[in-house]
């Protein structure tokens, strides 16, 4: 499954660098996030709570930050599995400033295995389009 957004700051590229790399801040903004730690060189380990209609799952995921180019771009890598099924993606992050405001720009692809996918088959690419609006519309306001 193709995944992309573009999302405006209403802040210079380091003040949104240091929203999306602090967990504090991740950890409020990813929904159904119920708990998030750095295990050190840029990765997290987290525990999500997702579902598609009446299947939900609880996913034990590790993410990745890659390839960092500070206050430019990144290689976001998500591997989790849970009662649910399992995730696993990869996208390009890349921010861009103009005139004091930044756009983050989101290019990447995820495969969803087991009883959430086959059941939501159909809904997967809007639940995923909504939690990474959600995500993204929730970091927004936290670098306010």
């Amino acid at each position: 499954m193709k995944v992309t957004g573009s999302y405006q700051f209403d802040a210079p590229a380091p003040q949104v660098w240091r929203t999306l790399t602090d967990t504090a801040a991740l950890a409020g903004c990813i929904p159904g996030c119920e708990g998030l730690e750095s295990i050190g060189d840029d990765q997290y380990k987290a525990v999500i709570v997702a579902g598609i209609g009446p299947v939900r799952g609880r996913f034990n995921a590790k993410i990745s930050m890659l390839d960092q180019a500070p206050n430019r771009s990144y290689r976001l890598v998500v591997e989790g599995s849970g009662g649910g099924g399992f995730i696993n993606g990869e996208a390009n992050v890349t921010l861009v400033e103009e005139d004091g405001k930044t756009t983050v720009q989101v290019d990447g692809d995820s495969h969803v295995g087991g009883p959430v996918a086959r059941v939501g088959q159909r809904m997967m690419d809007s639940v995923a389009k909504t939690m990474m609006d959600h995500f993204f519309g929730c970091l927004q306001e936290a670098v306010k």
